[in-house]
């Protein structure tokens, strides 16, 4: 490099620092997604609506696909990312407007023309189906508390409306609460917020204005009433007008039935309310689930067992391997010969267990693809345990789950050129395929999946359904970068030394002994050791996606992804020993399965859980959507746990040959 441009570059780096030292100090340290918002007294704050969402469908749909108040301005969108698109948000802006730290009463939204027989149809439709409005005030979403047997439960949004004696009301006046903190630092410009906040330049030394009290949301509560206005009253009305009459909102009642033909009134409330809580522990009331202490204690007993379990079988193991060897090490050659005629053990298949497998690319390939998903999930699970993808950050974890796995494209690509190297004894031959296939199996069963499924939310009308230029986007990403980086990792892996086998191969493959039972039933029983480590956390990572709740443990997750790990390891090395000693050498695609046949189970539990706990589930479109995303998510458990388990069976194999002395 020149010193021009040594200079140049140096210049650069200064200033980068400069900056970062500016941001800092101006901005305090803040995690992704969790800037603090400071409102002066008055200031407007804006509600903003994202789609209706149910347990009862799982299909979202846009919140002004109900005849519900626009905006003056018209409808907008909001700024998403590719992981809120992906997930079915649509957030928008709504005409529900607040000044902050100033009660209002009585005001009207709007009055909606007389219910066309459609809108009937799909008012009422919603309300069997159980939607919820979904409302956030400064990236906080409504959340309503009911209160049952002396517990106070906590829901994120409000029903559409509900249904008495077949009769339909729907909820057309809401009284919100917001939760204020002032802000104690009155020095400090305002900053960007995450979800509605205007983007602000911090001013370093000004004072102007620091005076004033500022306020923080940290609360936003939500109360839906039904109430019957007088059409009359509220026809000359304008948006934000004072309504004539007082509204009382009492949620115990109702009284605004929906008819067709008939016009509909919208009224709000606003009351503010100074809190205790402070603006990093204003997401507690949305992570709080019920049954925590269930939650927490079960995982622990889960984890004490499994790993007091898999130390056993460790021990075990190791021992009698030790044994085997220091046996076989200790005799002479005489007696060793002797010992291969009389005796029958995993010695005696020293000629073949190294025999390529049949179908050798595409275990590359599994194994490459397995790679990939395993470490994409260990990097997403860490990051998200260090707080960089949490719940106000909406999006982020399914678009860092995207650029991971698109990233570890090239340890696929590498992992199965290697492995396919080594399987056909240091031939270069076949290796850009291998690695084109890495890039292309997985992502193209998840491809054909979601493809599949996306016609069913499109033939919904669905906003879960993925737009078409999304689609692009997708497939870009897949064959501009994804299999660029596997092909990259390829190269790498066809230049990289391959394993040399410590033994030779026969040309003739010895005859395996009948067994007294199926291997394969073994293989696929095996499975259950793995399953028990993740079946009580599966049940909340269930609930957070069908049942709407917010998962946040990422800790204990990251723990028991690390004790499946190990665990599915043992199990496949166990199970590899076991086929060795009865002389059968096919070991490669057992190991695979061995552990790799926890899918099956997941997916039993996946029926399961559809039949006893989504039991509201309706429609064969809502319970299609639900066992093919519950496909696409055991394929790629069985991909990345039937990786660690041949992985570690190869490796165990290699070590046993190469470290017994042989003839």
């Amino acid at each position: 490099m020149s010193r021009p441009k040594m200079e140049s570059f140096r210049e650069f780096s200064l200033w980068v620092l400069a900056f970062c030292l500016v941001f800092q100090l101006g901005y305090g340290f803040y995690l992704p997604g969790s800037y603090p918002h400071k409102y002066a007294v008055g200031d407007e704050l804006s509600v903003k609506v994202n789609s209706l969402t149910s347990i009862d469908t799982e299909m979202p749909f846009s919140y002004y696909s109900l005849p519900f108040c626009k905006p003056e301005g018209g409808v907008k969108d909001s700024a998403e990312n590719l992981g809120e698109l992906l997930m079915g948000d649509r957030i928008e802006n709504s005409p529900y407007k607040f000044k902050m730290y100033t009660n209002e009463s009585e005001i009207f939204l709007c009055q909606v023309d007389k219910l066309s027989d459609e809108q009937f149809k799909i008012l009422t439709k919603r309300i069997d189906e159980m939607y919820q409005v979904n409302l956030i005030l400064d990236n906080l979403p409504a959340i309503r508390f009911t209160k049952k047997d002396e517990y106070f439960l906590r829901w994120t949004g409000y029903p559409v409306g509900i249904k008495i004696q077949d009769v339909y009301y729907l909820f057309n006046h809401l009284k919100f609460n917001v939760l204020v903190h002032k802000y104690e630092e009155t020095n400090v410009a305002r900053v960007m917020g995450t979800g509605d906040a205007a983007e602000m330049i911090p001013q370093v030394g000004k004072e102007e204005g620091s005076d004033k009290p500022g306020y923080m949301v940290v609360g936003f509560e939500v109360i839906p009433c039904s109430v019957m206005h007088n059409a009359d009253s509220a026809k000359n009305l304008k948006m934000y007008g004072k309504y004539p009459s007082p509204v009382k909102c009492d949620p115990a009642t109702v009284a605004m039935p929906i008819k067709e033909g008939q016009p509909v009134a919208f009224t709000y409330e606003v009351t503010f309310e100074e809190s205790d809580i402070k603006w990093p522990s204003r997401w507690d009331a949305y992570l709080k689930m019920e049954g925590a202490k269930v939650h927490w204690f079960s995982i622990l007993n889960s984890l004490m067992v499994i790993t007091f379990l898999a130390g056993i079988v460790l021990v075990i193991f190791l021992r009698t391997v030790r044994r085997d060897l220091t046996r076989y090490e200790e005799i002479d050659k005489e007696a060793q010969a002797q010992m291969n005629e009389e005796l029958s053990g995993w010695k005696l298949v020293v000629g073949d267990v190294f025999r390529a497998p049949s179908n050798p690319s595409l275990l590359c390939v599994m194994v490459g693809d397995g790679v990939q998903i395993l470490g994409m999930a260990v990097v997403t699970i860490l990051f998200a345990a260090l707080g960089f993808m949490s719940p106000a950050s909406r999006g982020t974890l399914i678009t860092g789950m995207i650029f991971f796995y698109l990233i570890l494209g090239i340890a696929a690509g590498y992992v199965a050129v290697r492995l396919w190297r080594t399987i056909g004894c240091g031939d270069q031959k076949g290796w850009a395929s291998v690695a084109f296939k890495a890039a292309c199996f997985f992502p193209g069963i998840a491809f054909f999946i979601l493809t599949t499924l996306n016609f069913l939310l499109w033939g919904s009308h669905s906003t879960g359904a993925i737009p078409f230029s999304l689609f692009v986007v997708l497939l870009l990403l897949w064959f501009c970068i994804s299999v660029p980086l596997s092909l990259v990792g390829g190269y790498f892996g066809s230049r990289a030394p391959h394993l040399e086998y410590p033994v030779r191969t026969n040309q003739i493959p010895r005859e395996i002994p009948q067994q007294r039972y199926p291997s394969w039933l073994l293989v696929l029983g095996a499975g259950t050791l793995p399953f028990g480590t993740l079946f009580i956390e599966l049940f909340f990572i269930m609930s957070s996606i069908w049942m709407g709740r917010v998962y946040y443990v990422f800790g204990f997750l990251f723990v028991v992804l690390i004790l499946l790990v190990v665990v599915c390891a043992e199990v496949s090395l166990v199970l590899t020993y076991m086929h060795l000693c009865v002389e059968d050498w096919r070991w490669w695609w057992k190991s695979f399965f061995a552990s790799g046949s926890v899918a099956i189970y997941i997916f039993l539990y996946s029926i399961n859980y559809l039949v006893f706990d989504l039991k509201s589930l309706s429609g064969p479109v809502s319970a299609t959507l639900y066992l093919g995303y519950s496909l696409l998510m055991v394929l790629a458990i069985m991909f990345a746990t039937g990786t660690v388990g041949f992985l570690s069976s190869f490796w165990f194999v290699y070590y046993l040959f190469s470290s017994v002395k042989l003839d």
